[in-house]
This record gives structure tokens, sequence and C-alpha cells, in this order.
């Protein structure tokens, strides 16, 4: 009998590979050695962890400079929590409360991590971060290398508890032909990652770190299967069968369209020039999702209009001479992507506080001078853009923005990621020029589950039936109004959802690059009447296990 662990389903695809189970941990001998670490007094040991930081903070920021896209956006992120403010303080604390240094350290993380995982949400999410960030800090201290996964020369299905971005940045996907953790969901780092290295990934698979050692691993990324030493012919002839598919995928070419031609707007989203730059290279009709938050995730003081407009436009510029156009999206501070000088500090629930366009709310300057650089990179760059703003609530905040945006000569929308929006989507396309759904968040506040629980990875699956209902009523007003009506959750990057998603009415999909393909030639192999038939099938299942059965039978 071969052995199987279920997990969730993140990337598809089939890989069969020995297990590299990733221990990342401090030796006891180092530590033992260190001991309480002999420092003279208080502010010697603090100057000790300081000079840790720097280091852990610097190698994180040399990776984000080699990294592009999210896997920057992340590790840039990662910088940040590293050298923050409030953690320094409370290891301080702790050293005058006569705690040694690396009792201290580990104090104050635990601390934060506790409050952190009691948000829930987002911040959430930042606990598997801190403790990767405690484990290099510590490292520093005691003299050795800092953990990382170590990996051989060849192919390995990399297995973890959980991953932290420094882990996965400049994974080889020559060597790691697939991902598997125990922990986080559809929407964790590693998921991210995993869709732009393209690679099979499978989470939240309980107890797979303990079977894992030593065996030969098939992973299903499609089903969220993990099997222990699977026959080996047979699990060969599988990852063979799925390769010359994958390869047929790739000679795909766009445009995006069913196979009795309706047309679907397939997008890529973006962060920064490489990424854009790679994203023009590729099949797309632009771009859904320009995430402009990394040029603001390790500033200390607000970029000025001129420099947002220069960096916005060395992303809109590689679109210029097709005039495919951008999607931008306003700053998305706040929850798990901090900004030492917009965010709100020592909120109790960061997931569901002063986040995204509510920034403005209080500070309504920051808005209106990204708004000014997004419109001058547009004019100097000749793109069509459009502006969007995340975490709209209200028909009120989405009438408000819209004004600001076209009163610069462009167009508006905003995104759907609070139920509320979607439940009012006549309302705001009465208001703006389209609409664009944020799976990932409207997953999390319709479920009312943190999408980094492991626990919960069945509720933030976004093929739970309620949220694919919130997702056919907005495209529903999308169709009334005649309007655009996209989605640019990771969900648009799974090939069989997409299918679902342009069913319930969706218009575009906004997905890493590398996904791009696969759900293209999926979309030519049905018709709208088979996408429609599907996405009735997945409403109507009771679960989002069910539901994608019950799609797959369809197709």
């Amino acid at each position: 009998m071969v052995t199987t662990i279920h997990g969730t389903p993140v990337v598809p695809g089939l890989a069969c590979a020995p297990a590299q189970v990733a221990v990342s941990d401090v030796s006891e001998e180092a530590l033992r050695r260190y001991g309480d670490g002999g420092h003279a007094d208080d502010a010697e040991a603090l100057g000790a962890y300081d000079a840790a930081v720097e280091a852990v903070a610097e190698g994180f920021r040399t990776k984000a400079a080699a990294a592009d896209g999210a896997t920057a956006g992340v590790l840039t992120a990662s910088a940040g929590l590293a050298a923050d403010r409030g953690l320094r303080a409370a290891v301080r604390k702790n050293l005058r409360a006569g705690q040694p240094l690396l009792t201290a350290v580990d104090h104050a993380v635990e601390q934060f991590a506790t409050v952190f995982a009691g948000m829930g949400g987002l911040m959430a999410e930042r606990v598997t971060d801190l403790r990767d960030i405690r484990t290099r800090i510590v490292a520093r201290l005691v003299g050795e290398p800092e953990p990382g996964v170590t990996l051989p020369a060849t192919p390995v299905v990399l297995v973890a508890a959980d991953l932290a971005p420094a882990d996965t940045a400049g994974l080889d996907p020559r060597v790691v032909v697939a991902l598997v953790t125990e922990r986080g969901g559809p929407t964790s780092h590693t998921a991210i990652i995993a869709r732009q290295l393209a690679i099979p990934c499978v989470v939240g698979a309980p107890g797979v770190v303990d079977a894992a050692a030593g065996h030969t691993l098939l992973v299903d990324g499609a089903a969220g299967t993990v099997e222990l030493d699977p026959d080996p012919a047979s699990a060969a002839s599988r990852v063979r069968a799925d390769a010359e598919e994958r390869a047929a995928l790739a000679a795909w070419s766009g445009p995006g369209r069913t196979a009795d031609g309706h047309p679907v707007s397939l997008l890529a989203n973006v962060a920064d020039p490489a990424s854009a730059v790679a994203a023009a290279a590729g099949p797309v009709q632009g771009v859904g999702l320009f995430r402009t938050e990394l040029g603001f995730l390790d500033r200390a003081t607000e970029p000025s209009p001129e420099e947002q407009a220069q960096v916005y436009a060395d992303v809109l510029a590689p679109f210029s001479a097709s005039a495919r156009p951008v999607v931008v999206r306003t700053l998305d501070a706040g929850s798990d992507k901090p900004i030492a000088f917009a965010t709100h500090p020592d909120e109790e629930n960061p997931a569901l506080g002063v986040r995204g366009l509510r920034l403005s709310f209080t500070d309504h300057g920051l808005l209106e001078r990204q708004l000014d650089a997004v419109a001058a990179a547009a004019e100097r760059t000749g793109v069509p853009t459009r502006v969007m703003a995340p975490m709209v609530a209200t028909v009120d905040e989405a009438r408000d923005f819209a004004a600001a945006v076209r009163s610069r000569g462009l167009q508006a929308g905003v995104m759907v990621e609070v139920p509320s929006a979607a439940l009012l989507a006549d309302r705001m396309l009465a208001e703006v020029d389209f609409l664009s759904i944020g799976t990932n968040d409207l997953t999390q506040y319709t479920m009312a589950a943190d999408r980094m629980c492991s626990d919960l990875a069945h509720l933030t699956d976004p093929w739970q039936p309620a949220v694919l209902q919130l997702v056919a009523l907005t495209a529903a007003a999308g169709q009334r109004a005649a309007k655009p009506v996209g989605v640019c959750g990771e969900a648009a990057a799974d090939p069989l959802l997409a299918c679902v998603l342009v069913g319930l009415g969706v218009t575009s999909l906004s997905m890493a690059v590398a996904a791009v393909r696969a759900v293209g030639a999926r979309l030519g192999g049905v018709t709208l009447e088979q996408c429609q038939e599907m996405a009735r099938a997945a409403l109507a299942a009771p679960t989002p296990a069910a539901a994608r059965e019950a799609a797959r039978a369809v197709a």
C-alpha cells in the first residue's frame, strides 16, 4: 500500500524525487559554547544584537536586490521586520530585567509572535518570518552561518514544516522539482514563490516532515497529494505524461479566449521593473496588478512624487511600444506590509484596521502624491494606465477615489476584497470604470479564517462556494453595467478555477506570468458554455474539494 498524505493544492503538476527535509536551526553545540555571551553589561549585549540584526537585514536586502516581483517584496519586508524598533525595544527591556542575550531575543520574538498570531489575518503570516529572523540573529550571535536550505546537485522534493522567504528565494527549479509544507495556505509566501517558479506545490500537508525523510515522493500539485515510495514505473509514466502536457502548454502564445472564441484578457501581476520586463516578453495582454508598495517597504520616509514617477515609468515602459494597458494599485500598506512613515503602529488587529485606501483617510496627501506620480509616469510613457484602490468597503470611498483619479485623466477602479464591496457591486460600478477581485483577502474575510492557518486551509480555499457566490454577484453586476470585472488574486493562476471564473462572468484574469500559458491553454480547450456549466457545478457543490471535482467532471 502506498501511503498518501493530503494537503492543499497550490501549483498543478506532477514531480517525483527523493525528499529533502529542510531543517533550519542553530546547533546545540554552538548554543552551549556561547552560553550567556559573556557581555560586560546590557549596553554591550545590545550592541552585539544590533550588529547581528544589521547583518541579517543586509542579507535580506542583498537577496531582494537579486530577486524580482513578489519574492523581492517579501524579502524587503523581512529586512524591515528584522530591524524593527519595537523588537529591539523588547530585547533591551529583557536585558535590563537580567536576562542573558539569547534568552532576551527569544522572549522578545515570542512576545511579538504571540501578538501577531492573536491578530490573525495577514499579520499571522509574519510569525514564520519572525521566527526565521530570530534563528538567523541567534546564528550570527553564536558565530555560525545563518541556517538555510541545503540542496544536493540532483533533483529533490523540498519538504519543510514551513519555509521562510529567505529559504525559497533563489531556489533552482531544476533541483527543487516540487515544494511541500506542513503549514501554510494557498496564499502563503511558499505558495506565491512556487507559482513564480512554476513548480508543483502542496501546502498544509500534516505529518509530511516526519513521514518524508528517506523516502521518494510523488507530488501531485493539482490533487494536493503526496505519495510516499510510489511504484517507480507508474510514477515515471505519470510524470512523463504530465511533462508532455506542460510542454504542450508552453507552446501557447495567446491571445486569451475560449475554444469558441469568447475573449478573456490574460494579464500579469508585477511589482518592479524586472518583473515588468519579464511580463512584457510573455503572452500577456497587459498588467492587471502593479503592486506599488515595493518601493515603499524599506523606506523610513516617503519617496518624493518624482522618485515615485520614475519607478512607475520604469515599470510601465516595457508596455509602451505595444500600448498594452497597465492597472496600478495604489499603496496597499498596513497589516503584513508595515511602512515606517504611513502605517499605524500598535493596532490591535491590523488585518481589520487602517490599511490600503484607509491610510488616506488621515493622510490624504499620501494618496494625492502617489496619484500625481502615476499620472506623470503615464504621460511620460504613453501607456494606457488605470488605477485601482485596495480595501474599499463603501460606495462613498469608491466615489471619492474615482473623482481623484479621473481629475488626473486616468480610469478608476476599486478592488473587491471586502465582502461589502461584492454585495454593493452594482452601486460601486455606478461610480468606477472597473472592478478587480482580490480573491486572497476576499476569501479570508468571507470565511473569517486566517489564510496562514493550516488548520483552516479548507476555509481559505478560493474554491469555497461562498467565495464563488460573491465572485458571481460581482461579475453579474459588471455584465449589467457593461464594465469589466477581473480577478487578480492567486485564484486566477489555477487553470481549472480560471475556467470557472470565466463561466461566472469574469472578463480578465491577472496572475504570475509563469502561470499564463497553462491558464490560456486550458481556456482554449473549453467553450464558454462549458465554463458556465463548470461554474454552476462548482457553485452547487458543498465543499471546495467537491467543487473541484464537479468542475473537472464537466471539463
